[in-house]
């Protein structure tokens, strides 16, 4: 495919012609190589803790959940849903040693403000043994910063930021595969599908959805290929008339929509109201239950973790029996991840070291509702593939 010059629209009208896409220097020149590939060393706790014994007159086992514990919330109530299920089975079977497991809530619609007072808090004065949280990718990156300082695990359970764990923190580890298995998917089907055609890029400034498009523009230029036209907007935004207006007025053989799960709904109505009725290709937030219930009609396309066994689609089954709605595969690495943590203090005991030893050796991991396999950074490098609806 022929490089293409991508024009940028921004919300106010600007306009920004880059140059043309290029491959970076170490790909143009194989015998160059980059001094330090984090994705290939795994960081390590060397120091104190793992002696310590374990404590005692204990009436339950704590874990702190960093995300919002409203099971109405937009964006973490399912998360938290399949958080607290996976707990009631932990506790059904026995907890641990005889002790019940309790989740110890905190959040922040502001993270960055009160957040970072929760998590703390957690860590240091509620007895937390490990936490689960947060619930994107900035809510995620706020939490590593505390547990790096306290020594203690956290898992991750829905975002997909890598940068997450290229921070290369030791006691970090996500659920999700990361943008850079997820995007090159998704690259891959939108350029069979455009060919040599237009086609264009509709994303929002918000930082997951940021980091998702600059994996998938990386993967564009391994392919010499850029979109014809990339609309950018501010998260949020109600009205999507006029953008999609512009997006549809070039004629494109494919879209790719990049941004949260509200904004991708609501963007996806306002271009088929404008006439389009090609492909879209969206981000990891198209798997969300919040866009699938708003979707009218089809011909949408996103990246999921694959997981074709039986046993997931029991396990979708049961959790749309008890809730009234399925499990998205937020929910599902959410439960996976709680099952997979109760599993990692039953094994190493009461001790914030040795716990986060046993997550990591816990991996191939394959549950009822999702397989997770750790890299060496603590993210799931499960096989992805494109979901469609």
């Amino acid at each position: 495919m022929k490089a293409k010059i991508a024009i940028t629209i921004l919300s106010a009208g600007m306009l920004f012609i880059p140059a043309a896409p290029t491959l970076d220097s170490a790909e143009q020149n194989g015998s160059q190589r980059p001094f330090f590939e984090a994705r290939k060393q795994q960081p390590e706790y060397a120091g104190p803790g793992r002696e310590d014994p374990e404590p005692k007159d204990l009436t339950e086992v704590r874990i702190g959940y960093f995300g919002p514990s409203d099971p109405a919330h937009p964006d973490g109530g399912d998360i938290w849903q399949a958080v607290n299920l996976a707990i009631v089975e932990a506790n059904a079977e026995g907890g641990y040693r005889g002790l019940p497991f309790r989740l110890v809530p905190g959040w922040a619609e502001n993270p960055w403000g009160n957040g970072v007072n929760q998590v703390t808090r957690m860590a240091y004065l509620d007895g937390v043994w490990a936490i689960i949280g947060g619930i994107d990718g900035p809510s995620a990156h706020l939490a590593a910063q505390v547990v790096a300082k306290a020594r203690l695990t956290l898992i991750n359970p829905a975002s997909s930021d890598k940068t997450v764990n290229l921070a290369n923190v030791p006691w970090v580890f996500s659920a999700s595969p990361g943008d850079q298995l997820l995007a090159p998917v998704v690259g891959e089907a939108l350029l069979q599908e455009a060919g040599d055609k237009t086609f264009v890029v509709v994303a929002a400034t918000d930082h997951d959805s940021h980091q998702f498009l600059i994996e998938l523009e990386k993967y564009f230029a391994r392919r010499h290929a850029a979109p014809s036209y990339r609309f950018e907007f501010q998260s949020g935004r109600q009205d999507h008339a006029d953008m999609a207006r512009q997006a549809v007025a070039v004629k494109p053989k494919a879209v790719a929509l990049v941004a949260g799960a509200r904004d991708s709904a609501s963007l996806l109505t306002a271009l088929r109201k404008e006439g389009y009725v090609g492909k879209v290709f969206g981000g990891p937030a198209m798997g969300r239950r919040l866009f699938l219930e708003r979707l009218e009609g089809g011909g949408v396309f996103f990246p999921l973790a694959d997981d074709p066994r039986s046993e997931v689609k029991r396990f979708g089954k049961a959790f749309a029996e008890r809730f009234g709605f399925p499990a998205d595969f937020a929910a599902a690495h959410a439960y996976e991840s709680t099952r997979m943590l109760v599993s990692a203090i039953r094994a190493a005991g009461l001790n914030r070291a040795r716990i986060c030893d046993a997550l990591r050796q816990l991996s191939p991991w394959t549950g009822a509702a999702a397989r997770i396999q750790w890299d060496s950074l603590g993210q799931n490098q499960s096989r992805v593939t494109l979901a469609g609806k």
